[in-house]
């Protein structure tokens, strides 16, 4: 019988710990799912920050580094800068990428540095228990907004579209894994953002909108329902900017 599917080379044989209906192993197969199209296994380094995705050094089969809190961004700088062959991507949620690393990304874009950003975008603090974060929607409850995200607390950030107001930044794009025809689009963006590191064009990031059932209280599939009902409202999905030379 012809193979019909099977698991991305560059992903170990690890079980996943993360909670049932997380998209984040959905987003890992995807990622790997590129580096294994492009045959860059053996000189790929990825950038695992804090949050629900810390152990994402368990579950690919290249080169992983931790980085402390929100500090992905210049780990990987100076690994690419160091080892500027090799193929560099961070792998970071809202949490950590849109609050305690905010500087680090608004910065490591403006350089254009040339690094691809796995950013996972699901509205809430994951690995602390749900609390409100950067991204939280407006009304939204969570943990520490029980009465709902009021203007007092500020207003949720679209980081896509202010990280594209930076010259250095070359293409970001935003995409969901709600659908599966949503998966196939974000798997050809994750390629595409490699493909502009190979040809050295600088800074890239993919925000994938994903879901998180365990703090949004609800069933897998009510999960995914949510992100297409109420976070692609707010977040639109599509290319926010597109610098990349003509193939």
């Amino acid at each position: 019988m012809p193979l019909k599917f099977k698991k991305p080379d560059a992903m170990t044989d690890i079980a996943m710990h993360y909670c049932p209906g997380c998209t984040h192993g959905i987003i890992h197969r995807l990622v790997a799912n590129a580096i294994d199209t492009l045959g860059i296994e053996g000189k790929t380094v990825g950038i695992a920050s804090v949050g629900c995705s810390v152990f994402a050094y368990n579950y690919f089969a290249c080169d992983m580094q931790q980085a402390s809190h929100g500090r992905a961004p210049a780990v990987a700088t100076g690994v690419k800068r160091s080892l500027p062959d090799r193929i560099v991507f961070t792998y970071q949620g809202d949490g950590d990428l849109a609050a305690i690393g905010t500087a680090e990304i608004v910065h490591a874009a403006a350089r254009g540095e040339n690094i691809t950003v796995i950013f996972v975008n699901n509205a809430i603090y994951g690995m602390t228990g749900g609390q409100m974060a950067p991204t939280t929607l407006n009304g939204q409850v969570t943990l520490t907004s029980p009465y709902g995200r009021r203007q007092q607390e500020g207003y949720p950030i679209r980081m896509s579209e202010m990280l594209s107001t930076l010259d250095g930044a070359r293409y970001i794009e935003r995409v969901s894994v709600h659908n599966p025809a949503n998966i196939i689009k974000a798997g050809k963006s994750i390629i595409k953002a490699f493909e502009m590191q190979l040809r050295g064009e600088g800074f890239s990031m993919i925000e994938v909108l994903s879901a998180c059932p365990t703090n949004l209280k609800m069933s897998p599939v009510k999960a995914l329902e949510w992100v297409e009902n109420n976070m692609i409202p707010f977040y639109p999905l599509g290319i926010i900017k597109d610098g990349s030379a003509k193939v």
